[in-house]
């Protein structure tokens, strides 16, 4: 029995907190390469143009390597320009009317994919799908084809149909027309992925209330103001958020179609500051512009947010 007591006893106790600690240690050393690239792809870049925005940065100073920085200057002169605020007020504009519209559209499809059979919602998915996945550049050139002035679709179609006035009837040379397009375009890329997000949040909605409803006797949009869209209020704003940075971003397809024109009916801000950037080779104010550009969009988002976080606090 002695000999049984004075065996020493392993210890092991002490390994524990170091494998705990590797333990800890490994999730973060994973995502590293990732933080790292995403890093360099997203930060870089933002820092590099705030360093421009504050630099006297032309073609000389391209070619040469010696910008020196001049502060707040370039700000200064982008805010005292009035064609830059009356850019911002036509971004607004454009911005306002295509997420308004986008979240019309898709609530709306959002709520008859909710209602339609099996097959049928397979169908309309899959459209909303192909509709989603269709290359920029692709769409926007189709957008071209069909409102091209002797052999678009839309001028042979109306004139089929009577409007003899669209007869060879040049879109784009018509300020308000190429707006409206721009933003049917826009409108069009972007009801698909709005509304299956929305769709997809709807069918976790218990459909106990919407019975409790129906029973009580409310219709359609009693149900929906008063149960699908208090339920899924945070989502309607996420969605909404993500379709004013989508539209404000929005460059492609206004530079294919229309690089602004005619005149500057639909310059906004990151055309101007493409403009300013490439046409007049000043890349300091094409660096301040968009960084004014995005100062004003988180500005807004940050009210929003604001505004929701208030609503959610006062329920």
């Amino acid at each position: 029995m002695t000999l049984v007591a004075e065996r020493p006893v392993r210890a092991t106790a002490p390994a524990a907190p170091k494998r705990r600690k590797r333990a800890n240690v490994l999730p973060y050393l994973l995502i590293a390469p990732t933080l790292v690239a995403t890093a360099y792809l997203l930060l870089y870049p933002l820092v590099r143009n705030v360093v421009i925005s504050l630099q006297e940065f032309g073609l000389p100073q391209l070619v040469r390597g010696d910008a020196r920085f001049v502060g707040l200057a370039n700000y200064v002169q982008v805010l005292h320009d009035p064609e830059f605020w009356a850019v911002v007020r036509r971004t607004l504009w454009f911005t306002a009317i295509n997420v308004v519209l986008i979240m019309v559209l898709s609530t709306s499809v959002a709520l008859l994919l909710v209602r339609l059979g099996k097959w049928l919602r397979l169908l309309v998915m899959g459209g909303l799908v192909l509709t989603w996945a269709t290359p920029i550049i692709a769409a926007t050139t189709v957008f071209q084809w069909l409102f091209q002035s002797r052999l678009g679709v839309v001028n042979w179609a109306l004139t089929s149909l009577g409007f003899e006035e669209y007869r060879n009837y040049t879109w784009f040379a018509d300020g308000e027309a190429t707006f409206g397009i721009l933003v049917t375009l826009i409108v069009w890329q972007s009801v698909p992925f709005a509304a299956l997000s929305l769709y997809a949040a709807m069918i976790t909605v218990p459909q106990e209330l919407y019975e409790a409803a129906r029973i009580d006797g409310a219709g359609a949009w009693r149900v929906f103001s008063t149960i699908t869209f208090p339920v899924l209020k945070a989502m309607f704003g996420l969605i909404t958020c993500l379709e004013v940075i989508w539209v404000v971003k929005a460059f492609v397809q206004i530079w294919v179609i229309s690089q602004g024109g005619p005149g500057q009916a639909t310059t906004t801000l990151p055309v101007y500051a493409f403009q300013v950037a490439q046409s007049l080779q000043r890349y300091d104010l094409g660096a301040a512009v968009s960084m004014l550009m995005v100062v004003l969009l988180v500005l807004a988002l940050l009210a929003y947010f604001r505004q929701l976080y208030r609503q959610e606090r006062e329920a």
